[in-house]
């Protein structure tokens, strides 16, 4: 297998910090983002959607997703486990991964793609035709934010992790997350002290550096 990789993207990150709680070693060919190496016809040979991370599998497959990626590793390393083993524990990572998605982490894309000059005819990550920046967007991601915080503050008061007594893919998504967001001037409110103790741990573990 072979792992199409980015150094500071989120989704790669993601990704790297699974593979170091897991153990998991596997080739990594890096893309140069900010060269657009990712839209580059090499590079869209292999996923021809323009994004990172890319698992190409023995194969010859290609998994273009980070969480389908982690998941395909899951299956075949169950060991510790980053996505539950009970069905409750299963379903509180799902639902818990899709909530920082939806709203923390659309929240920081908006913040930083719908307003950055750099991003101007580019709102969408990948290979697309021009589309350009909604302003308003950017405005929203504000209001997302500040309700995507308060409840992992919330939930973080009766929880040692996002999805309970372990550490979980969940916790994965919301570390990148909420470092993804300070490029988005977005940042954990000072009186989330539950939050900032989460973060703090998180960040302490090893694979936070990955």
């Amino acid at each position: 297998m072979k792992l199409y990789d980015a150094a500071w993207a989120p989704n790669p990150r993601r990704v790297r910090i699974y593979l170091a709680e897991k153990a998991i070693s596997i080739e990594r060919v890096a893309i140069d983002l900010r060269a657009d190496e990712q839209l580059g016809d090499s590079y869209r040979r292999v996923n021809p959607r323009g994004t990172v991370p890319a698992l190409v599998l023995d194969t010859g497959e290609v998994i273009a997703d980070s969480v389908a990626i982690c998941r395909f590793l899951e299956a075949l390393h169950p060991e510790p486990p980053l996505f539950g083993t009970r069905a409750i524990e299963v379903a509180r990572v799902e639902a818990w991964t899709r909530r920082v998605e939806q709203d923390g982490y659309a929240a920081a894309v908006y913040a930083l793609r719908e307003r950055a000059p750099r991003f101007a005819d580019r709102a969408l990550p990948g290979h697309w035709p021009p589309v350009p920046q909604i302003p308003e967007l950017a405005t929203r991601a504000a209001t997302m934010w500040t309700r995507f915080a308060a409840a992992l503050d919330e939930r973080l008061a009766e929880s040692e992790w996002i999805a309970g007594e372990g550490y979980t893919f969940a916790d994965v998504s919301a570390l990148v997350t909420i470092d993804f967001a300070r490029a988005a001037a977005l940042d954990m409110p000072a009186d989330a002290v539950h939050l900032r103790r989460w973060h703090a741990a998180a960040t302490a573990r090893p694979s936070a550096g990955a």
